[in-house]
């Protein structure tokens, strides 16, 4: 029951505008450093209205013709890199989940339960953990520098299997006996009843997994060398010079780092009522 309190309103909505106004502000200020030159950037105190140098920093930035030190690979490039890398992720690891998940549920074989465990243990097992290892393996199949050394290490995932085979272990067994008295294979079963059930988990993990992608920054930091292979977060990094008295084009950087907020943020946005949908689902 809600208890209806002016005093709890008010303080309710208090909080509410402090905490967007606490997560907006550093995004508006870097907003506002996008639209001025390096050297307004710089000055002490900074603008905090937004300048006219909007458009020749995002074209600076959009097409990598730009003064100052660090990487001058071209954010479109870099932004293209990214989202490919960031739907492959995700697809791949909807689709791996998916398929095991559904074949630990409804096959059996020996030692299922082992393997199901086996997949969930691999939680304690981050990416950060067996780099390394990852890495050699990597580097002895020559997959530095591309796109399937990018995801591949990246598109298997346990918390999606588990979270497919909690959401497969609440579908009624009368459908699955329903479907082989109508002679579905066990394939047909999957794709005309499990995948549509399972449409609401599917795009709430899409959205996760998409965000999870995008960010990914470790693992391209070692793998990648080539310009024409840096995703977008890695390329912000790359613009800071390494060393010498290189200037570093503030301006640029900062408009690059709103264009690397706006695909996921469009995908959330997009994907909303999805999303939500599918985690209140999951939570049923």
């Amino acid at each position: 029951m809600v208890e209806r309190n002016r005093f709890l309103t008010f303080l309710t909505h208090a909080v509410l505008i402090i905490g967007i106004l606490l997560v907006a502000f550093p995004v508006y200020l870097t907003f506002v450093a996008s639209t001025h030159t390096t050297q307004e950037v710089v000055q002490v105190p900074m603008p905090l209205t937004p300048g006219s140098s909007f458009l020749d920093n995002y074209r600076a930035a959009l097409t990598g013709e730009r003064g100052g030190g660090g990487s001058h690979a071209p954010v479109a490039h870099m932004m293209a890199v990214s989202f490919a890398m960031a739907v492959m992720i995700a697809v791949g690891k909807i689709a791996i989940s998916l398929l095991s998940a559904f074949s630990i549920v409804y096959f059996r074989f020996p030692f299922r339960k082992a393997f199901f465990w086996a997949i969930f243990v691999t939680l304690m097992l981050p990416v950060e953990v067996r780099i390394l290892p990852t890495y050699k393996v990597v580097s002895d199949l020559g997959l530095l520098n591309s796109y399937a050394g990018l995801t591949i290490p990246l598109i298997a995932s346990a918390t999606a299997t588990f979270l497919y085979r909690q959401f497969f272990l609440t579908v009624p067994d009368e459908l699955a006996e329903a479907a082989r008295m109508d002679g579905a294979g066990p394939m047909r079963f999957f794709k005309d009843v499990v995948l549509p059930l399972s449409a609401t988990s599917t795009a709430a993990l899409f959205v996760i997994q998409f965000i999870y992608g995008w960010n990914q920054y470790l693992w391209p930091l070692l793998i990648t060398t080539d310009e024409g292979m840096y995703p977008v977060v890695l390329g912000i990094k790359r613009m800071m010079p390494t060393g010498g008295d290189a200037q570093v084009e503030w301006s640029v950087v900062m408009a690059t780092a709103i264009l690397a907020m706006l695909p996921p943020a469009l995908v959330v946005t997009l994907m909303q009522k999805w999303f939500v949908k599918g985690l209140v689902d999951t939570e049923k």
